[in-house]
């Protein structure tokens, strides 16, 4: 550490507030596009198995790019403002707590920061300079763990699952329509798991985890995904059902 007070903060380390936040969304995003490049690889190798017609796979692989995104930002979108409606009753509640009984919620605030390990003396002091500034801000950041400013959004949330999942499936597209015929489903296979290594090591850097067993991981998945659905299509083409 160098520098005293406020200048003593690590450079390496992240200390505002909202970094736990960001590196949710970049999760999300993240498994997002994982999720687009599996489904619409998946889809296309199944179809491509079935059939060399580039017309039936390039319908299939689009279909599966519009129908991933906004099933993924519709279902975003739910989850999400029930998330932000929760967080909003909560605040109000806390702010109807603060106005009828300002002395208890003191009390309780105070209570909170001795189990965090100071002493009563300092918990108390701490809890009313805290209440000087903003009662809350205070209350609701030990309390609920909440920051009023930055409820969550689910028009946001929604446009950046649907967005990322939207990248992750132009992959397999571009790997399926853009070889020869003969070329399209090993060419898909490469660009889809190379894809997945590079998303699942970005995720496991994110998360602090090992990035071998991380990539690792989603590429024996996405592998397996990719060979199921092709043995699939193919089997019903040579049956003559597709």
């Amino acid at each position: 550490m160098t520098g005293t007070g406020s200048e003593a903060w690590h450079e390496d380390e992240p200390h505002r507030a909202d970094v736990a936040a960001r590196l949710n969304w970049l999760r999300a995003g993240i498994l997002g596009a994982n999720d687009g490049i599996v489904s619409v690889a998946a889809i296309v190798v199944g179809v491509a198995g079935a059939t060399a017609g580039t017309g039936a796979v390039l319908t299939a692989g689009v279909a599966a790019l519009v129908g991933g995104a906004v099933s993924m930002a519709l279902g975003e979108y739910v989850s999400v403002s029930s998330q932000r409606d929760s967080q909003r009753a909560l605040i109000a509640k806390e702010r109807a707590e603060l106005a009828e009984q300002p002395e208890e919620e003191l009390a309780e605030l105070t209570a909170l920061y001795e189990q965090k390990g100071l002493t009563a003396d300092t918990a108390r002091r701490v809890a009313e300079e805290l209440t000087g500034q903003d009662v809350l801000a205070a209350h609701l950041s030990a309390e609920l763990n909440i920051d009023e400013n930055e409820i969550v959004s689910p028009w946001h949330a929604a446009f950046a699952s649907a967005v990322s999942f939207a990248i992750g499936a132009v992959l397999p597209l571009v790997g399926i329509l853009l070889p020869p015929a003969a070329w399209r489903v090993p060419v898909t296979f490469v660009v889809v798991l190379v894809a997945l290594a590079v998303t699942g090591a970005l995720g496991a850097r994110i998360g602090g985890g090992s990035k071998r067993r991380a990539g690792l991981r989603v590429v024996i998945g996405g592998a397996l995904a990719l060979a199921f659905t092709f043995l699939v299509g193919r089997l019903l083409g040579a049956s003559g059902v597709a």
